[in-house]
């Protein structure tokens, strides 16, 4: 539908049509969100102020006295380009066209930055650690903040959905804010001497890939996910029989079922059970699902009039939690596609049938509770004229006797979806300026391979939508979070802090920020996002400002092998954290007895040789031994094998001018490429003289 103004009556009944047919006529130009009351305006680079007007309208856009004159499109947009801005500080934005004129208020020209990714960028200053004392220190004019709300298309939007707005940091708009975006523009400011502006567009529990738009899609082979989301902005129903034709055919190949002997089928031969409430399957009192991830099925039957088959239905479940699919009479007729919100489908003309119908659903857990959550009040099948069916009693339901991995989603869904997040909260943003990107997210890619790849794809295409082919991008490796661990082994979230690292660093105008000590092992949502922010800022200096310091901290050269089985790892230079290279020692694995737990395996099997967390950085030619000497170089690594290693503390430089009491934003990284193990003059033992890859401390 179309927003309308009011205008007279006495244009008459004409008018009133065409006024439905043709943009709506506004009152005054009006600017796009990112330019109206507040904003922050990129300098040093090419400005497109970006709005509407009437249809046709003549607009002369102002901004720090260059001037141009630009004609609305037919859908009333307008854009005018100006020469970037050099100088840092407050500017006139004005738009005048014969229906009206506005003046952006307070508007200044400095640094701008994205902040986005999952849960823990969007996690709010409100629910982070001392937020009373933050929040009431945290006025300044010269910090503006912009909350891009939820929202997700099937296209890329030109304008949002719900417009965000400019606003200055302060009591009354910091605590719903990104905490990470926060505390890292807040010590930017310290250090830039500028208006900063920092956007936050966060999407928690998503994947990468609805980040991407269609270009990233296609450079990762993803081309025909982004044509069915288009094709459900187009018809639905259309891109629903895809997808589900995709889900029956992937299932018939997982479990051997042959075609119309699947579950989903009215007869199939299941043995059916009564569900005992509406609610998650963990609450039922039954010890087979008391802790059950996985899938279930459910079922119920509908009588149906002939005049209420012939009705178009809506069929409305609940929560189905973490996703669902559903049939009816055999026919498919959605899946849910927004996380951990209640589900509603249109049933497709002709699935409805007079008579008893069969609606199944499949109900997929993977995480804490699931099942068919309800409420049950909620439940029913809306069928027009005819009224409303409760459909929130009479459910049967079987434990699927095979669960396979790896089904596949409908692409059009908000977390795990294909561009739907970069459509609804990136692709609005236009061609804004930007100084750089802070990027935190990761967890909900754990275990799914190519992320490095999707991650330079989503680079590219964002440096292209900004206009800024070395857009510096800043990620956030993932914290630790789990029961730690005291031995080598396996870990998905090691694996992705490494591909993190790799994705960064490999990246010419990449940056990395560290934060596995700052984790919880209880809360994969650790509160202390304010060393974040400063480890985010810091990397930021290094590659949008070009300051001396590391983008990524100091770099693994080589590894010594010790005579007790230890090894000595060598790291290069990082300036301002050490002005020579270290070595780091770690101690082999017998000093667990000291609750210093292993944390180096090797690869081939030689995971027996094992070295501690708590080590001592070395001077090229001699140990310096913690606590010795305040002008000692003493690190610890924290690069684990393990999602989250024991004893993990922060890493720490002590240079004579009490640093050492800080947690630095640039840590040892041992991942990367092979380190050849060097056995030393003094080492007795052949037996790991070895290459050390350090993909075990990702």
């Amino acid at each position: 539908m179309f927003s309308h103004h009011r205008i007279a009556c006495q244009l008459g009944l004409t008018a009133s049509l065409l006024a439905l047919s043709a943009p709506p006529a506004l009152a005054a130009p009006r600017l796009d969100p990112m330019f109206g009351d507040h904003a922050v305006i990129q300098r040093d680079h090419p400005v497109t102020v970006t709005g509407r007007a009437d249809s046709g309208e003549t607009v002369t856009v102002t901004l720090a006295g260059q001037v141009r004159q630009v004609r609305a499109d037919k859908e009333g947009r307008f854009e005018a380009r100006f020469e970037p801005l050099a100088t840092a500080g407050p500017v006139l934005l004005e738009a005048q066209a014969p229906s009206g004129n506005i003046v952006a208020q307070d508007v200044a020209v400095g640094d701008v930055f994205l902040c986005s990714g999952q849960s823990n960028m969007e996690l709010e200053v409100r629910n982070a650690q001392d937020a009373v004392g933050q929040i009431r220190a945290s006025a300044d004019d010269q910090l503006r903040l912009m909350l891009v709300p939820r929202a997700v298309a099937d296209d890329p939007l030109r304008d949002f959905k719900q417009a965000p707005s400019w606003r200055r940091a302060g009591p009354d708009s910091v605590p719903d804010f990104s905490a990470t975006c926060y505390y890292m523009a807040r010590e930017l400011r310290k250090t830039a001497g500028v208006p900063i502006g920092a956007i936050a567009s966060s999407w928690g529990g998503s994947r990468i890939s609805p980040w991407m738009g269609a270009r990233a899609q296609a450079a990762v082979g993803q081309s025909a996910q982004s044509a069915l989301v288009s094709l459900h902005g187009r018809d639905p129903f259309a891109a629903e029989r895809a997808a589900n034709a995709e889900w029956e055919k992937w299932w018939r190949r997982e479990t051997g079922d042959a075609f119309g002997k699947e579950p989903w089928q009215p007869d199939s031969d299941i043995a059916w059970q009564d569900v005992p409430r509406i609610g998650p399957w963990e609450e039922w009192g039954l010890p087979a699902l008391a802790d059950y991830n996985g899938m279930v099925w459910f079922r119920r039957e509908i009588d149906l009039t002939a005049a209420q088959a012939k009705q178009a239905a809506t069929l409305s479940l609940g929560l189905l939690d973490d996703v669902g699919r559903v049939w009816i009479n055999g026919k498919p007729v959605a899946m849910s596609a927004r996380s951990w919100q209640p589900s509603m489908f249109d049933v497709p003309p002709g699935v409805l049938k007079p008579g008893r119908n069969v609606l199944i659903v499949t109900v997929q857990d993977n995480y804490a509770n699931g099942g068919l959550s309800g409420p049950a009040d909620v439940m029913k099948l809306a069928l027009g004229q005819s009224g409303e069916l409760p459909l929130g009693g009479g459910w049967r339901y079987a434990v699927a006797a095979r669960s396979p991995a790896g089904a596949p989603r409908v692409p059009w869904g908000d977390t795990t979806g294909s561009g739907t997040l970069y459509n609804g909260m990136i692709a609005p943003l236009g061609a804004i300026g930007l100084k750089g990107v802070a990027w935190y997210q990761g967890e909900s890619d754990v275990d799914l391979p190519g992320y490095a790849d999707r991650m330079k794809a989503m680079m590219t295409d964002w440096r292209r939508q900004f206009g800024s082919p070395d857009l510096p991008f800043v990620a956030v490796q993932l914290a630790a979070y789990g029961p730690p661990v005291t031995a080598p082994g396996e870990s998905g979230w090691a694996a992705m802090r490494h591909v993190q690292y790799q994705a960064m660093a490999r990246d010419a105008h990449g940056g990395l920020a560290t934060a596995i000590d700052l984790g919880d092992p209880f809360d994969i949502h650790p509160g202390e996002k304010q060393e974040v922010g400063r480890r985010l800022a810091r990397a930021m200096r290094a590659v949008a400002y070009g300051d001396s310091v590391s983008r990524t901290g100091p770099q693994a050269a080589r590894a010594v092998a010790m005579k007790d089985g230890g090894i000595a790892i060598e790291f290069t230079a990082s300036p301002a954290v050490c002005t020579r290279a270290v070595r780091i020692r770690l101690l082999p694995l017998n000093c667990a007895a000291t609750r210093r737990e292993a944390a180096v395996s090797f690869p081939a099997g030689r995971k027996e040789i094992a070295c501690c967390w708590l080590a001592t950085a070395v001077r090229r030619y001699g140990y310096a031994m913690p606590g010795r000497s305040r002008r000692s170089s003493t690190f610890m690594t924290r690069r684990p094998c393990r999602s989250a290693p024991s004893n993990c503390r922060s890493y720490r430089h002590t240079d004579g001018r009490g640093e050492g009491q800080r947690r630095s934003a640039a840590s040892p990284q041992v991942t990367g490429t092979a380190l050849p193990v060097t056995p030393s003059a003094r080492a007795t033992s052949s037996r790991i003289a070895t290459p050390f890859t350090g993909a075990d401390m990702a």
